[in-house]
């Protein structure tokens, strides 16, 4: 929902209503509610809300993830949680899992970067040279024997891989030092805003799961945020956001009326928001053949599945392999 609005219940239904329209919301078809307007709702509408399990993610003026109205959890296991809490307790088996964290994400960059290296003669050489380099990098994971080393390499492998986009793209998509709040050029705001759809998508699957979205591994567990989600994230931003912005400049789907601000302080304008709203909706719903399951499966089942894998290895039943695109 781009747009201020109230949320409004009669009886099993709920309506999104504006000084424009007023819209019914098909709700058993409704996996979640992304609020990027000023959104109003009474307590009846919270209530059917939890119920149906659905929750509402909010972000700001500026397009950056606030919060979520999470319902009340009703998949829950205490004893997932305790062997959740034990392999972050076990340092370990944190460091496992947060290096297999790291080996998906870093994996699908890879594929990224090959993609281009097969595709793009003028930068076949230059960023061969980065998937090089960022191989190199990860191989020193291995010997990493802290969270925080490993949060430095996988720092620099994002580094590495950014400088090889940066060959890539256009002069006004390059990133040039990646920036967040707020983001300081047209790649930096298109990166910020699909990372944070990605965390909230991550989100409401770990919603439909057994698993506590507060206890991680690569990320510390703060107060007041999902940082199993910020783990998870890190595999499917490059498979969701990195994909779609590239489909986004490679077909000149953009232009400057999709940016508001100026250098140094850019975000997404409501036509921009728009326009990567709907190739992220489209890029979720896209399905794919499964080699494991052998059958076609949705880009947000990949997320879903993947929590599943995750679930299985704290348990102890089998060891979480992440996944890497074999398409």
């Amino acid at each position: 929902m781009l747009q201020d609005g109230i949320l409004k219940r009669k009886e099993n239904t709920v309506y999104f209503e504006n000084k424009d329209s007023r819209k019914i919301l098909p709700i058993n078809k409704i996996n979640s509610i992304f609020a990027y307007g000023n959104l109003s709702f009474s307590s009846g509408v919270v209530s059917y809300l939890s119920k149906e399990g659905i929750p509402i993610h909010f972000f700001n003026y500026y397009g950056f993830y606030e919060g979520s109205m999470y319902p009340r959890e009703t998949l829950v296991s205490g004893d997932l949680v305790i062997r959740q809490a034990e392999n972050y307790l076990n340092s370990e088996r944190r460091l496992c899992l947060a290096g297999k964290f790291i080996e998906g994400a870093c994996g699908n960059i890879l594929k990224n970067l090959r993609y281009y290296a097969r595709t793009r003669e003028d930068v076949q050489e230059a960023v061969g040279d980065y998937a090089t380099s960022i191989e190199t990098e990860f191989s020193r994971l291995k010997d990493a024997e802290t969270i925080p080393s490993m949060m430095r390499t996988e720092g620099k492998i994002r580094e590495l891989y950014y400088n090889a986009l940066d060959e890539i793209f256009p002069e006004e998509y390059r990133i040039i030092k990646r920036t967040r709040r707020p983001p300081e050029n047209k790649m930096n705001t298109l990166i910020s805003f699909g990372n944070s759809l990605v965390y909230s998508t991550t989100l409401s699957e770990i919603y439909n799961t057994q698993l506590n979205p507060t206890i991680s591994y690569l990320h510390e567990p703060f107060e007041r945020r999902f940082s199993l989600s910020l783990d998870v994230s890190e595999i499917f931003k490059p498979i969701l956001v990195d994909r779609i912005i590239f489909k986004l400049i490679n077909k000149n789907m953009l232009d400057d009326s999709c940016f508001r601000g100026e250098i140094g302080n850019m975000l997404l304008s409501e036509k921009g928001k728009k326009i990567f709203l709907k190739e992220y909706d489209e890029k979720l719903k896209t399905t794919i053949k499964h080699k494991g399951l052998n059958r076609n499966v949705s880009y947000k089942s990949l997320i879903r599945l993947e929590l599943y894998k995750i679930s299985k290895h704290v348990l102890g039943v089998e060891d979480y392999k992440p996944l890497v695109m074999w398409w």
